[in-house]
């Protein structure tokens, strides 16, 4: 489903399950949506992407086709999940998936690339390029990324700030 004509800008599309698509997005053929996801305006899912329930993708992410994400996965304002190791394969067999299990966060302006599986409740800080897995738990950050602190430090510093 192509969400692009110049009436669709600014406006809300119900998805069905709950979920809502911003205008103008793009949706690729045979995306599995969850319940209750949300997906911003300029993102583009790429076909046969699989997202979870309660899946956020902010306004000019990129998630490529075959991605897996989990439930309750957030993707930053452009964040770029990619697939294609030696692009453009134009070879669908040479895909590799990025996998984002449940709860991680994408921030804003990362990149993660192909075959990178993100951990469940891992964080891949904004602006950060994951070149390897990240395990369940952990922050990371930089370019490329690395350790910077568990998930618990992460949020104690986050309740810190409020």
């Amino acid at each position: 489903m192509s969400l692009s004509n110049d009436n669709l800008n600014g406006v809300r599309h119900d998805l069905g399950n709950n979920s809502v698509a911003w205008g103008p997005c793009h949706l690729g053929s045979e995306v599995q949506l969850g319940e209750g996801c949300s997906i911003g305006a300029l993102a583009h899912v790429g076909s046969e992407a699989k997202l979870g329930n309660r899946v956020r993708i902010q306004g000019g992410a990129y998630v490529a086709s075959i991605c897996i994400l989990g439930d309750d996965v957030f993707i930053g304002p452009n964040a770029t999940l990619l697939n294609d190791r030696h692009p453009p394969s134009r070879d669908k067999r040479k895909w590799i998936p990025v996998i984002v299990e449940n709860n991680a966060v994408i921030g804003g302006g990362a990149t993660i690339l192909p075959g990178v599986s993100i951990g469940e409740n891992a964080v891949v800080a904004a602006g950060s390029v994951a070149t390897k897995d990240i395990p369940a738990n952990e922050v990371w950050a930089g370019n490329p990324a690395r350790f910077m602190m568990t998930r618990h430090e992460y949020e104690a510093k986050r309740i810190e700030i409020d």
